[in-house]
Formats: C-alpha cells, sequence, structure tokens
C-alpha cells in the first residue's frame, strides 16, 4: 500500500512518515490527541513539527512545566523512532482543526506552519482550533 506523499516527509535524506512520528508522541502518557506535519528548514530540507492535546491540560500550566513536557515528548519518540524523527518544537493546544467528519486538516495545518495560506476551510468543525494553531505558531516554541 503507498502512503500520501504529504504524510511522508524528508528530514536531512530521511524519509519518515508523519503517521509514525504521530504514533511515537502519543506513546507518552501524558499525550491524548497529536498533529505532526512537515515544515521546510533550509537546513534539514524538512522538520516534523508537532501539535499536541494533552490528558490533563493542567500539567503545563507555567512555561517551565510546559518546557519539560515537550522535552518528555522528544525524548519518547528519540526512544520509539531515534532523533532523526524528533519534532523540531512541541505545541501544546488543546483542540486540534478536523473535518466535521472528525478528518484531521494536516494540510491546512502544515500551510499555517509554513505561513501560507490553509485553503478552504468550510468543511472545518471549529474554527478556534486554527485559531490555537495560529497562536501556538506565534507564540514559538519553549525551548
Amino acid at each position: 500500500m503507498l502512503g500520501r506523499t504529504d504524510d511522508v516527509i524528508n528530514v536531512a535524506g530521511h524519509r519518515i512518515g508523519t503517521r509514525e512520528i504521530e504514533e511515537a508522541v502519543q506513546a507518552h502518557s501524558g499525550i491524548a490527541e497529536v498533529a505532526v506535519v512537515g515544515v521546510h528548514d533550509a537546513i534539514k530540507g524538512q522538520v516534523p513539527i508537532a501539535f499536541a492535546v494533552l490528558k490533563d491540560p493542567s500539567r503545563i500550566a507555567n512555561d517551565a512545566s510546559r518546557v519539560a513536557m515537550a522535552r518528555e515528548v522528544m525524548q519518547t519518540v528519540d526512544r520509539e523512532l531515534g532523533a532523526i524523527a524528533r519534532p523540531a518544537h512541541v505545541h501544546f493546544v488543546t483542540l486540534l482543526p478536523k473535518t466535521r467528519s472528525g478528518k484531521l486538516l494536516r494540510r491546512s495545518i502544515q500551510a499555517l506552519a509554513e505561513s501560507r495560506d490553509p485553503g478552504d476551510l468550510t468543511t472545518i468543525e471549529d474554527p478556534a482550533a486554527l485559531e490555537q494553531i495560529r497562536a501556538a505558531l506565534a507564540a514559538g516554541a519553549p525551548d
């Protein structure tokens, strides 16, 4: 079976499926849901960026706990897939943009991450989800 091309990213010459990275992120016990997209990077070609929904949002009540949780998620990916698949950034949101039928709008998330137009959003279930992605990107990653 062939995967969709937008679900495979090229990180420094390594082809990695975004679904594989999502599964690795979800191996962390605190993660409820995640979307991973590949974004352009001048050095590596593309890098994965994760947008994660926590089971318990109070675990990132301040910047220090947010940074610690992002580090834990990255370490989980390192263990599951290796450092090459580690997300460059882990952003925490309370909901992910989906269509009314529940399909993740990865292409729109990727477009926002690359400062492009997210495209046709007539089928989006909750526009607030995309606003959270925009806000998370604008705030930058807690490194």
